[in-house]
């Protein structure tokens, strides 16, 4: 039945492109047509002009591994901003594949690749792309509709996990990488790319690879670049900054000035220094029932008591936070938030 509505869909969605000029005309009808990757493209082994990329904290979805990679139009350059962000060229494409191995304990071993989502640059500002893998795992196709696939794995514990895999429509990326009126990359932030990348020719920090590729313009001394950690990693910052990448990445593009999440009050962005903002000792806005009847966004001392981990527990489209982009629950995470509140100072 969710075939023939998503067929359905995607005729209307075509239809309404198509009337209102709309941006399908940048996108391929396959992956392969763009030519990104050379031989079984599902390899992901790459064409010139084409690099690996990788974030400090990652933004979860529902445990998928993500492989990312980075195309600039020939002869043009990234200009580096004094907030750390970047401008890229209009025709530059940000390349991110979805996998899961049948079995986390042996992360290399029988892949499925679920999805591809390219993100252009174009004069219209930049537009989201979905293309789902084919079962045959020789091409992914263009689905403007999105798509929705049964998927399972055994995780890291041993323990088989089985849900239906959301592959966003055309419009849903705008909820995730709106940002005032318009979409912009979430992740391409110079503080989580500000570490080393093993690379086929060597291991070398990402930035100071895009500056010897001569990829990007004013970029500063390197040692001047904050560096996000890498939350999973317990040596990569205090408790307080792996907690805060985690909140930064999966909350702060919704939790932001200029986003969807602003009304709430909360402002998650990893640069928030204002504990109030953060939601220490602050009353919910708005939230309903979601609450659960809780005080305080975060009780310091008292995870169980504080708002933002029952909404990162729960699976309830009307409470769960964040809303989109996931059906399980990211144990670790949780546990990595929870810490954090527990070891904060009461007042």
């Amino acid at each position: 039945m969710f075939h023939l509505f998503r067929k359905a869909l995607n005729a209307l969605l075509f239809i309404s492109i198509v009337l209102c000029q709309s941006p399908l005309k940048y996108a391929k009808p396959k992956l392969s047509d763009y030519g990104f990757f050379i031989g079984n493209i599902s390899n992901h082994d790459i064409n010139k002009g084409v690099l690996p990329y990788e974030v400090s904290a990652k933004l979860f979805s529902d445990y998928a591994i993500k492989s990312r990679f980075i195309v600039l139009p020939k002869g043009q350059k990234i200009n580096y901003k004094s907030d750390g962000t970047f401008d890229f060229p209009i025709g530059s494409t940000l390349i991110k594949t979805f996998y899961y191995p049948s079995d986390f304990r042996e992360p290399n071993n029988n892949i499925r690749l679920m999805e591809t989502r390219l993100l252009i640059n174009t004069i219209e500002g930049w537009l989201g792309f979905p293309y789902v893998w084919n079962n045959e795992q020789t091409d992914a196709f263009l689905e403007i509709a999105g798509d929705r696939l049964e998927t399972s794995f055994i995780n890291i514990q041993g323990e088989k996990e089985s849900f239906t895999y959301s592959v966003p429509n055309f419009n849903q990326c705008k909820g995730c990488h709106a940002n005032q009126t318009q979409m912009k990359p979430i992740g391409t932030k110079a503080r989580l790319l500000n570490h080393d990348y093993e690379y086929a020719e060597g291991t070398m920090n990402q930035l100071k690879k895009w500056s010897a590729l001569e990829m990007i313009n004013n970029l500063p001394e390197i040692s001047s670049i904050s560096h996000t950690p890498n939350y999973d990693d317990p040596n990569d910052g205090t408790l307080e900054e792996r907690a805060r990448a985690w909140i930064d990445i999966n909350c702060a593009h919704c939790h932001r000035l200029g986003a969807p999440g602003e009304t709430s009050g909360l402002f998650l962005n990893i640069e928030e220094t204002n504990k109030t903002r953060l939601g220490v000792y602050k009353p919910p806005v708005a939230a309903g029932r979601a609450t659960g009847n809780l005080k305080y966004t975060i009780l310091p001392g008292n995870p169980e008591k504080s708002m933002m981990i029952q909404r990162m527990l729960s699976k309830d489209p009307g409470i769960m936070m964040p809303e989109l982009g996931r059906k399980l629950v990211h144990k670790e995470g949780i546990e990595l938030v929870s810490e954090w509140i527990k070891h904060m100072e009461k007042e």
